[in-house]
């Protein structure tokens, strides 16, 4: 069976080639995937007919692509790349938003935006589905977290759905399987004092205005960062992390008012089942104490905890997990390696939730050298996890 599975490679590959040059010409931003959804399944429809390709529209413009072919655990993938290919919010996170370029290949290698999050295990996934025969497809639109953003293409499938026995979450990721994915949360540090001209400093509190004591606040934001991973214990798999995604304050239009508030973002990773609300009044405590000693004494000061999701395990005996180390050990010829401190949460965590048994496996993609908006991926190893994908659909555990 192994040798027949491997004999597929040079099949797999040019499926899995045109899967995603397919996907690479059809812009799927975060929450916009409605119409990459639709041509998705009109060339899908084409390509293998004898399966029923559906969309599943969510909100205001998203969708999702869903396809079963009977009883059998659920094959699951983003649609959605997060980030436009350029625009606004492309430029806040990168610096630029000129064009990316099309998706090249170089011998085993492809490179792309949006491999790693997520077209290239996406590809992957719809091939070993349509090849498979056996059981369910969703690739989600909505699928990376995101603050005020409705309802994902996952939870909208559960919803519409009848829960699967079990789940493949077919993601990049460490060169592993996980059956453990830590939760995330979001905290808001907001300091508040008055607002003032920058002509006349002493009329802002503090004199200056906030934003331009920022380092006291970062400073005691490094030190409670290193406190928080300090006391990681980690738990099964996972570990912890955290960091700054976003400072703000003031109007970049008219820079000659100080502004009142400094606000500060961080994104933090939580292997354990630490309580957002308990740490965020943790910090506003060090926060207060530090600002108190220091120009923003006579300041405001705020953090509000926002959680994503929690932290959520599948027994490690349980039969999805047994099954995909089984297809790793026949693909690989080795046992996954073990893993300590893995901090990415994704999608998994919401299956879990349910109460279904979830295993993630994909490839490892890495940023391009010459152009890091774009991911990097060997079409080797992209076809060895679609063929155990195709496999854990056709002999689950």
């Amino acid at each position: 069976m192994a040798s027949g599975f491997r004999r597929l490679g040079t099949f797999l590959r040019q499926q899995l080639l045109d899967v995603l040059h397919l996907l690479d010409a059809l812009p799927a931003p975060r929450g916009g995937e409605r119409t990459a959804a639709h041509r998705l399944r009109a060339w899908c429809a084409e390509r293998w007919p004898h399966v029923e390709w559906q969309v599943l529209e969510h909100g205001s413009a998203g969708g999702s692509l869903v396809a079963d072919h009977g009883a059998g655990p659920l094959l699951y993938s983003h649609l959605d790349t997060s980030l436009d290919e350029q625009g606004a919010a492309t430029r806040l996170v990168t610096g630029d938003d000129a064009p990316v370029g099309p998706l090249t290949v170089d011998g085993d290698r492809v490179t792309g935006f949006g491999l790693g999050v997520a077209r290239g295990p996406a590809a992957a996934a719809l091939v070993a589905f349509a090849e498979a025969g056996a059981g369910r497809l969703l690739l989600a639109g909505s699928g990376t977290h995101r603050r005020t953003s409705g309802s994902t293409g996952l939870e909208a499938y559960i919803d519409a759905y009848p829960l699967p026995p079990s789940a493949i979450v077919a993601k990049c990721g460490p060169p592993t399987l996980l059956w453990h994915e830590p939760g995330a949360f979001y905290l808001t540090v907001r300091v508040t004092g008055r607002s003032g001209a920058a002509m006349v400093a002493e009329s802002a509190t503090p004199p200056g205005g906030v934003v331009a004591q920022a380092g006291v606040v970062l400073d005691e934001l490094a030190r409670w960062r290193t406190a928080y991973l300090a006391a990681d214990p980690r738990a099964g798999q996972t570990g912890r992390a955290c960091g700054i995604g976003a400072i703000s304050g003031g109007w970049p239009d008219k820079p000659d008012l100080l502004p009142a508030q400094l606000r500060v973002d961080l994104y933090v990773v939580v292997g354990d089942q630490a309580e957002p609300k308990t740490l965020a009044a943790e910090l506003t405590d060090r926060l207060r104490a530090r600002c108190a000693a220091s120009d923003l004494r006579d300041c405001d000061i705020d953090v509000e905890a926002e959680p994503v999701a929690s932290a959520a395990a599948t027994p490690a005996d349980a039969p999805v997990v047994t099954a995909a180390r089984a297809a790793w050990l026949d693909e690989f010829g080795t046992q996954p390696p073990p893993i300590t401190g893995w901090t990415g949460s994704t999608d998994g965590v919401v299956l879990r939730a349910r109460g279904v048994d979830t295993v993630r496996l994909g490839p490892r993609a890495r940023p391009d050298t010459d152009e890091p908006r774009r991911d990097a991926l060997s079409l080797t190893d992209l076809t060895a996890f679609a063929r155990m994908y195709r496999k854990l659909l056709t002999e689950p555990g």
